[in-house]
C-alpha cells in the first residue's frame, strides 16, 4: 500500500507540477561575528523596521503583507528586531525608518547619530499586537506606509 506522500507525488508529477521544497540549513551556521555587526551599521539601506524581539507569526505575517502591498521600496525593507532591555542595537543608515512601537522609537534614536535623524523619515505606528485588533491602528499602519512611500519616492 503507497503512502498518502507517495500518491501526491505520482499526482503532481502526473499533473507536471513541481512541488516546492523546503531549503536544508545550512551543515555548519555561524553566528554573525561581532565585526559583521559593525558593518551592518556602516551599510545604507532605502527603508528599515524595527520590530520588537518578541512578535507574533500573524502580526509578522500582517506586516509583511502590508509592506508588500505598498510597494516595492518597502516589502524588501530591513526588517531589524530590537531585544527588549536593548539600549542601542547596530543600525544601518537609511531614508525612512519605521519603529513599531515606542520602545523601538526609542532604541532608535539612540542608536542613530543626529544628522542621520535630523535627515531620514522616521514614522512611529502602534504596536504591532494592536494591529490584529483594532480598525484604528491598521489606518494609522496604512497612513504610515503611504508617507513612507511617498519619502522614498521623493529620495529618488
Amino acid at each position: 500500500m503507497t503512502s498518502a506522500a507517495d500518491h501526491r507525488g505520482a499526482v503532481l508529477h502526473a499533473l507536471d507540477i513541481v512541488p516546492w521544497r523546503l531549503r536544508q540549513p545550512a551543515a555548519a551556521t555561524v553566528p554573525m561575528a561581532a565585526d559583521a555587526a559593525v558593518g551592518v551599521a556602516n551599510e545604507v539601506a532605502r527603508c528599515v523596521v524595527l520590530l520588537p524581539a518578541r512578535v507574533g507569526t500573524r502580526e509578522l505575517d500582517l506586516l509583511g503583507r502590508a509592506l508588500i502591498a505598498a510597494g516595492p521600496a518597502l516589502a524588501r525593507a530591513a526588517r531589524i528586531r530590537v531585544p527588549e532591555d536593548a539600549n542601542e542595537v547596530a543600525m544601518p543608515q537609511a531614508a525612512a525608518y519605521l519603529a513599531c512601537g515606542d520602545a523601538q522609537a526609542h532604541v532608535l534614536g539612540r542608536s542613530l547619530p543626529a544628522q542621520v535623524t535630523a535627515a531620514a523619515q522616521i514614522v512611529l505606528v502602534d504596536p504591532l499586537d494592536r494591529l490584529l485588533h483594532d480598525g484604528a491602528a491598521k489606518r494609522r499602519l496604512w497612513m504610515a506606509l503611504r508617507t513612507l512611500r511617498r519619502a522614498l519616492t521623493a529620495a529618488g
